[in-house]
């Protein structure tokens, strides 16, 4: 049988979708997953005068025993020497990942930081049909996996790091005196607001009557706007947050298809300001260094540590 004209036209058109389709999967598959970067930005925050505060965030490894490039890349960031870590959770992907997340962040031990965990520093990974991942924020499996968070928060005491999980604490950093408050992962609604005000007085209380803050930031896994908001109400003048993995699948010229919350697709990656009331601060979300094991795949979003430079206003 002869094929018409358009039949052939439509024919080759569906075969270069095919095959598009084909390149772009193993592309963010395979090659752009494992493309890891450092972004660069900053924040002009600090009193004048100031010394700048250089801030290593860190999310979402999701790390697995056999990603060993993840691995040495995240060793190899020691070489920036930040002054401060800001771990923003879901630093495990699979139940036997503790020694790799170990040995991924030794070579950061003795600089300050602070840390929150995510749901999958409770529950392990499940398989969930890609489709799910367009139906709205995830959901828990019905019987998941129980990690040991204990341990992987044991991991994070040994570095050094603070605990944030619904707590408050304060640390000097280059002669800037910061304090940070964060909350446990708003996505498997662990967090309790209602204890921010509480946690801060308690702070302010425990330290000496002279005692004022130089900078305040506020850590938490997922940027809901429920939490966004509280942050912003008592007084936060950064903060940090991951979860979304920027989106993971993004369209080149429109972004982000979903966001896996509440918080705006242009906001769902990056530097931005986050405004509540009458008062803003600077809202970094983190893309994310890795992927569910059961979806290891990115496209048109780099998997991303972000050095955040905080600098003295003018």
């Amino acid at each position: 049988m002869v094929l018409t004209r358009t039949a052939q036209a439509a024919a080759t058109a569906l075969g270069l979708g095919a095959a598009a389709g084909v390149a772009a999967f193993s592309w963010g598959a395979l090659v752009e997953r494992r493309l890891f970067t450092l972004r660069r930005v900053s924040a002009p925050v600090l009193a004048p005068g100031s010394a700048d505060i250089r801030v290593l965030h860190l999310s979402d490894l999701h790390m697995a025993p056999w990603q060993r490039d993840k691995q040495e890349w995240v060793r190899r960031l020691a070489a920036l020497k930040p002054d401060l870590i800001v771990d923003t959770g879901d630093n495990l992907g699979h139940a036997d990942a503790y020694d790799a997340v170990a040995q991924s962040l030794e070579p950061l031990r003795g600089i300050p930081g602070v840390f929150v965990n995510g749901s999958n520093d409770y529950f392990g990974p499940t398989f969930k049909s890609p489709l799910r991942y367009f139906m709205g924020p995830s959901k828990m499996h019905i019987d998941p996996t129980l990690l040991d968070t204990r341990r992987l928060e044991g991991i994070f005491a040994d570095l050094g790091w603070q605990n944030l999980n619904n707590r408050a604490t304060v640390l000097t950093v280059n002669g800037s005196r910061i304090e940070f408050f964060g909350v446990d992962d708003p996505h498997r609604h662990y967090d309790r607001l209602d204890r921010i005000p509480g946690a801060l007085d308690e702070l302010r209380e425990d330290e000496e009557d002279d005692y004022a803050a130089d900078l305040t930031i506020g850590v938490a896994h997922a940027p809901y706007q429920r939490v966004l908001n509280s942050f912003v109400t008592h007084g936060a003048d950064v903060i940090f947050a991951g979860h979304t993995h920027g989106g993971q699948v993004c369209v080149p010229g429109f972004g982000a298809l979903i966001t896996n919350c509440d918080i705006p697709r242009d906001q769902v990656k990056g530097l931005s300001v986050w405004r509540h009331g009458l008062r803003a601060a600077y809202l970094n979300v983190s893309a994310g260094l890795g992927t569910s094991i059961y979806a290891p795949f990115r496209f048109s979003c780099l998997p991303e540590a972000t050095l955040l430079t905080l600098t003295a206003s003018h």
